[in-house]
């Protein structure tokens, strides 16, 4: 096992007041013993856009201006199982081995979690912490993974009548309102804080939330053939919400398109309106992430802990609502599918400031071993973010690599119907052929990919942000 060493200097300058032997300090109004390193929670959500944080008003109050927003941030394969391994490792996924959702190519059993962030943050002397959802294909035989202190993980994962393995027993949730997951996970972070901060040890907790990811029960009025949401209390509360005003919507001229788009029909009316129901729930189950947001930053100040709080909010991959065709999904390497928000307050962490480098879930993992003064149990592909928030002006010099890999292999019960509807990623019955593995790069400027077929794709994001004009073999 390769180790890497860990980074000293900037983060112990940047967590240095914090660290007096015995000193008592005042945070929020309140006494609290300060730790020599922060406490770090990261915040999840699951198949959620850009463009929807939005509605999150109290994500953007309490982390966006009280921290830094990174305006250009990506996932670098754009599929639940595969992000969320990379977070864990630190790894472009081609490197970890997790690049679908299930085997034999992906999924839980893929990836080895004798060696992940939990693994080292806890050997460094951190209690971790798992609320929500976990990897996919997760289940209770699989029992705890190495390194958590504390599990909580979702075995299935309905909004309603689900669920969870509360470390290593099996509770399972109905159907009442207070039963609704994405409460019952806020609820279950908040203990988690309230019986572990004031412990010596700092806390690392990761809180996966499922929404806005497709989840039932499913309403009698929900449309057919496309993934919807259980909103919970905020059912209908933007019923009159237009789509996003793309105008990759529903593309018109997709000829310079790879055949996975090219073959897709024109959208029509009524599936148009399906998508946009679909999208008014996905934004609607946000609003409950978003109510969990303010009750972990009520904890954290309660308990006088929120300034010595490295807090993170993020997204496991994007989603298609109709651009370039595609009705619903991910996977594929266009803007809605993989850009993704990141924002952070904590220590260290200037507030009300935007970013404008290149980020990426690799750099999520490098970033909290830094912050946390651990060791990698592997060779990260990321870059710690904590010189970018010290020197703002620092430029990367760097471009991402954005992949898909194989599919995995059909789940029984899966609905998938379009790419990446369901949880493995593959194509549904509906889904156009030639939607296949690829290889991209992200320039600030550029996105440039090459398919397992030949096939390439070239835009210039500068002139064509909407990915509208394949460049790809066009030399003028």
């Amino acid at each position: 096992m390769c180790r890497v060493k860990p980074r000293i200097g900037l983060a112990t300058a940047i967590f240095a007041a914090l660290a007096i032997a015995g000193s008592i300090v005042s945070i929020e109004g309140h006494a609290a013993r300060a730790k020599p390193r922060p406490n770090v929670i990261v915040i999840e959500t699951d198949d959620q856009t850009l463009e929807e944080m939005r509605v999150m008003r109290n994500t953007l109050a309490l982390i966006g201006q009280q921290g830094t927003t990174f305006d250009n941030n990506f996932v670098t394969l754009s599929l639940c199982c595969p992000s969320r391994s990379t977070f864990l490792t630190g790894q472009y996924a081609h490197n970890h081995g997790v690049l679908t959702n299930s085997m034999p190519n992906g999924g839980f059993d893929k990836l080895d979690h004798s060696n992940t962030l939990a693994v080292w943050l806890q050997k460094a002397g951190y209690n971790t912490a798992l609320v929500g959802k976990y990897l996919n294909g997760y289940k209770l035989a699989d029992g705890i993974p190495p390194g958590w202190t504390e599990w909580h993980a979702g075995v299935n994962l309905g909004y309603f009548n689900w669920t969870m393995n509360e470390q290593g027993l099996l509770v399972h949730y109905g159907s009442r309102p207070q039963d609704y997951q994405t409460s019952v996970l806020s609820q279950k972070a908040v203990e988690v804080i309230d019986r572990r901060v004031p412990e010596s040890k700092p806390l690392f907790m990761w809180v996966t939330y499922h929404a806005p990811h497709g989840g039932g029960p499913a309403e009698p009025d929900d449309p057919k053939g496309i993934g919807t949401v259980n909103t919970g209390p905020y059912r209908d509360h933007f019923s009159s919400e237009a789509l996003p005003n793309m105008p990759s919507l529903n593309e018109a001229d997709v000829s310079d398109k790879p055949a996975g788009i090219r073959n897709r029909p024109v959208l029509t009316a009524q599936k148009i309106a399906a998508i946009r129901e679909a999208y008014q729930q996905q934004i609607e189950s946000l609003l409950s992430v978003d109510d969990g947001v303010k009750v972990i930053v009520d904890a954290l100040r309660a308990k006088g802990e929120l300034d010595n709080t490295l807090l993170v909010f993020t997204d496991d991959n994007g989603f298609f609502h109709g651009q370039h065709r595609v009705p619903s999904g991910k996977v594929l390497l266009y803007e809605p599918s993989i850009r993704v928000p990141l924002l952070m307050r904590g220590p260290g962490v200037p507030k009300n400031r935007h970013l404008k480098q290149m980020t990426a879930n690799i750099d999520l993992a490098p970033t909290i071993v830094d912050a946390a003064n651990a060791k990698a149990g592997r060779v990260m592909d990321g870059k710690s973010l904590l010189p970018l928030l010290a020197r703002p002006s620092t430029q990367w010099g760097r471009d991402l690599l954005i992949e898909r890999g194989p599919a995995g292999a059909k789940r029984a019960g899966t609905a998938t119907g379009e790419i990446g509807n369901g949880d493995d990623g593959n194509q549904g019955k509906t889904a156009a052929p030639g939607d296949q593995r690829f290889a991209g790069l992200r320039t600030p400027r550029f996105l440039y990919a090459e398919y397992g077929n030949g096939e390439k794709e070239l835009y210039d994001l500068a002139r064509d942000p909407d990915e509208l004009n394949n460049l790809a073999g066009n030399s003028s």
